[in-house]
């Protein structure tokens, strides 16, 4: 009999867990407290139901390439980055193509989720919904909690000094829908992230004046790289992230810098990082160019509210003020969990980012409560994969005592300032998706894909990191895996080719020269180190790395075994 998973919503992260207990041949049931699939992304004038939905005019920040299903490529005329409804679209595109509606209760919330009796035997769940007020109980084999991390939102008026003084309008960017509302006022925009960002603009339009008020700073980067190709895909990947990992920080925060303020010079438009800050990064292509024309104002971070003004911690005045924007973010919780298990439940305690400790049996999965460097999707569908492969028992993890006392030993050197707080932080992208894909088997081997397909072998080394990568090999492998990466360009370039241009430059990712010697030179250079008279010391340094990142040691290649070992290694699936 097949394991019985209950999936709590059916956002982006639901619906790929849901496809993905399919995979496994696990029966889910998702339940979603609306009436429709698609989580924030599908949008609604109104949030009566309390769900956090998109602002009409929101635009993706990643490309379609960079954050897609791992085996569902959008459609080569979709453009790369998206407004909220294509993006909706997809998603249709994607339960239709799985028939994954059927899977989903809609109107149905989720009251409980408590262990049962002999759940150190079984590890099963009781489930209780209720669906227009009636309610049900159900055992579950597993549980999948999709609820995200933009659940409640974060609003911390006691941090503003007379706040409650206030005789304008305050809201939270999850109540913001439209800038129509806003007409000729005098807004104030406090938090600078991206949406923070994205509001700002958009108010300029229609507002009569647009504060924008920021502790830290941040950098601003834009969709498109130097050349007008989608930035993400030109550095997410694996070999800028090995150089990253081989170089100094200081350095590369030195050059990442110069690159930034090259392009924009922060300081004089009055965002650069307060001194002792971490950096932050948003993506916004029109923010310079508002402040620029003055449509939007940059400030400091409020020291206090009078009635009707605001005055800065640079002792500023301004007066007039209509409306206050909080885009302070959003608390995750998961309140029908129990306390001691919600308390668990945190990123500073899941085991990679997914599963709590102390749990006698592994079948809670927290599925998309992650920041990471690059797509989000494609991180929570590899959760969602190795996840599913966890409750069949075809993966496993550490016992709950040793998970414990690590996350104990990790909770004490956060406070101790030792480690960075994972829950401020954004996780590297590539190093995040390689660890849970080697968990599950499905890491690409840069070394046989040389042997095997030096052609391939290029683009997933030195080309974009998307996310079909992660099924070229092992348990859930796509048998259309490797042309959607040998076509990621085309698709990439489709949508923009509305106007034939003579002679149009190819893209800088490869030549094909370079493409068909990749392999050749890349096996020229390791066995370069290999044989050079490097001192053992730099060696021992670089060689964790390119173990890391090419699947194994490459010295394991070069020794006096180098003929047996390529000939077991070619036999392998």
């Amino acid at each position: 009999m097949a394991k019985r998973v209950a999936v709590i919503g059916a956002g982006v992260s639901g619906l790929s867990s849901i496809k993905c207990c399919l995979d496994e041949d696990l029966e889910p049931t998702c339940f979603e407290r609306s009436d429709n699939f698609g989580g924030l992304w599908k949008f609604s004038e109104e949030s009566k139901d309390g769900m956090t939905r998109v602002y009409r005019s929101l635009v993706t920040n990643v490309c379609k390439e960079m954050s897609c299903y791992s085996d569902f490529p959008f459609r080569e005329d979709y453009p790369n980055f998206m407004n909220q409804e294509k993006f909706w679209d997809y998603l249709q595109e994607f339960v239709e193509h799985f028939d994954l509606l059927k899977y989903i209760r809609f109107k149905t919330t989720v009251c409980s989720v408590t262990k049962r009796p002999d759940f150190s035997e079984t590890g099963q769940w009781d489930v209780v919904t209720e669906t227009e007020g009636k309610q049900d109980r159900v055992v579950f084999d597993a549980v999948m909690v999709c609820t995200g991390h933009f659940l409640s939102p974060h609003l911390p008026l006691e941090s503003f000094p007379g706040i409650h003084n206030f005789k304008g309008q305050i809201l939270h960017s999850q109540e913001y829908r439209s800038p129509e509302a806003f007409q000729g006022k005098r807004v104030l925009v406090i938090g600078l992230g991206n949406t923070g960002g994205d509001i700002a603009v958009e108010l300029s339009r229609t507002a009569a004046q647009v504060l924008l008020s920021t502790r830290t700073g941040t950098w601003v980067l834009s969709r498109s790289s130097d050349r007008g190709y989608p930035l993400n895909m030109m550095i997410t990947r694996r070999c800028y992230n090995l150089i990253h990992q081989l170089l100094p920080p200081c350095f590369l925060n030195w050059i990442q810098e110069r690159k930034m303020q090259k392009r924009l010079n922060h300081e004089i438009y009055g965002l650069s990082i307060t001194k002792g800050k971490n950096p932050k990064f948003i993506v916004n292509d029109e923010l310079p160019t508002c402040i620029l024309c003055g449509l939007v104002t940059m400030k400091t971070s409020v020291k206090r509210f009078t009635e009707t003004s605001a005055i800065f911690e640079d002792g500023t005045v301004e007066a007039n003020i209509d409306t206050v924007i909080f885009t302070t973010g959003y608390k995750f919780s998961f309140p029908f969990l129990e306390e001691t298990l919600q308390s668990l439940c945190t990123k500073t305690f899941l085991y990679k980012q997914v599963f709590p400790p102390g749990l006698e049996r592994a079948t809670l999965a927290i599925i998309g409560l992650i920041s990471l460097t690059g797509s989000i999707l494609a991180g929570t569908e590899l959760q969602a994969r190795w996840a599913t492969r966890v409750f069949k028992g075809l993966c496993r993890i550490p016992p709950p005592q040793k998970l414990m006392a690590e996350a104990t030993k990790k909770e004490e050197l956060i406070k101790r300032g030792v480690l960075g707080d994972a829950g401020q932080n954004k996780l590297n992208y590539i190093l995040y998706m390689d660890e849970l894909a080697a968990s599950i088997g499905v890491k690409p081997s840069i070394p046989l894909l040389f042997l095997r397909d030096p052609r391939l072998a290029w683009e997933v080394f030195f080309g974009p990191c998307t996310p079909y990568q992660y099924r070229l090999v092992g348990p859930g492998r796509w048998d259309g895996a490797r042309n959607a990466i040998l076509t990621q360009w085309d698709r990439t370039l489709k949508p923009l080719k509305t106007r034939v241009a003579p002679d149009p430059p190819k893209p800088a990712s490869t030549s094909h020269c370079l493409g068909a010697l990749g392999g050749p030179l890349l096996l020229a250079f390791l066995l370069l180190i290999y044989k050079s008279p490097l001192p053992k010391l730099i060696r021992d340094r670089i060689s964790p790395h390119l173990g890391l990142w090419f699947g194994c040691a490459p010295w394991k290649f070069m020794g006096r075994q180098t003929g047996l070992q390529l000939a077991a290694l070619r036999g392998e699936d």
